[in-house]
């Protein structure tokens, strides 16, 4: 899961181009790209579209549905899950607690449409609110369900009040870097992917770059995009390099050799279990990505 791309329920253009693209995750947006009075709309529009053209395209499908305090949640379930949609997003997620409810609702609706128990999937956004941010710790008890946990900027500004996310130069200021520090912990300590938040100006490319490159550094595995073109970007970045690949595989042969040792040593340097569980992840996102691992 490297690359999610939004787009808009309530078009087929839209919904085919994101399809087509080469997104690992297509995310059909019944939330905020979509006006009050076209919910209704959106849903039958998603709804049909997912049901008749996702065999067509190797993108998994994840539905962002409208967050639990709507009221719109139980509507969005009802007309999406027949569709057999991979996943869900969970937008404005307080919490484990709501992660919890949403799959109780889930459990209902896969058996009232004869499917699999547990097969759909969460991926909650955790620092929509502050709430959300301080109870990313929380989702260590969400369940088997959860993909992910990713993290927003927009509604955390509204949230706190805060007139602007970045400063001057561009970088997020503290409330936000630490709402992004946080997704990451809470992420590895649920055990799942961590995936960056959006970048908004599609155009600057040469920034949404950097970016994805500082994210992959601190550990996350994947970024969401709003715009098809980045999405070959996100693509690349959070794909392991081939030397990459073969430095990992290198370290677990090592230790492998060595039998149960704390450390290994490889041309002349020394690698230590912490290392061997680094490289045994990368090799697993290598794997992901359709790259030999062996």
């Amino acid at each position: 899961m490297r690359s999610l791309l939004f787009v808009p329920g309530d078009s087929e253009k839209k919904l085919e181009k994101g399809l087509s693209s080469e997104a690992d995750v297509v995310i059909v947006d019944l939330e905020d790209s979509i006006a009050p009075q076209n919910k209704a709309a959106a849903r039958a529009v998603a709804a049909a579209f997912v049901s008749d053209r996702r065999a067509a395209f190797k993108a998994a499908v994840y539905v962002r549905v409208n967050d639990l305090s709507t009221g719109l949640t139980d509507d969005d379930l009802a007309a999406l899950v027949p569709a057999r949609p991979d996943g869900i997003m969970l937008p404005k997620s307080n919490g484990g607690h709501d992660v919890q409810q949403l799959a109780a609702k889930l459990r209902v609706h896969e058996a009232e449409n004869g499917l699999p128990d547990g097969g759909i999937r969460i991926l909650p956004i955790a620092t929509e609110t502050a709430a959300g941010v301080l109870a990313a710790a929380t989702y260590t008890q969400a369940g088997a369900r959860l993909s992910g946990i990713t993290w927003g900027a927009e509604d955390l500004s509204a949230s706190v009040g805060a007139r602007t996310a970045r400063d001057e130069n561009g970088r997020y200021t503290d409330v936000f870097r630490l709402a992004r520090a946080l997704t990451i912990l809470a992420a590895s300590s649920a055990e799942v992917a961590a995936i960056d938040t959006v970048f908004p100006n599609f155009r600057d490319m040469a920034a949404f770059e950097a970016e994805c490159a500082e994210a992959e550094r601190d550990g996350f595995t994947g970024k969401m995009a709003i715009h098809p073109a980045q999405v070959v970007v996100i693509n690349a970045a959070f794909t392991p390099s081939q030397e990459a690949v073969e430095q990992s595989a290198a370290i677990v042969a090592a230790f492998a050799a060595a039998g149960n040792a704390g450390v290994v040593g490889i041309e002349g340097k020394m690698y230590d279990r912490p290392h061997l569980r680094l490289a045994e992840r990368l090799l697993a996102r290598a794997r992901a990505a359709g790259i030999d691992a062996s």
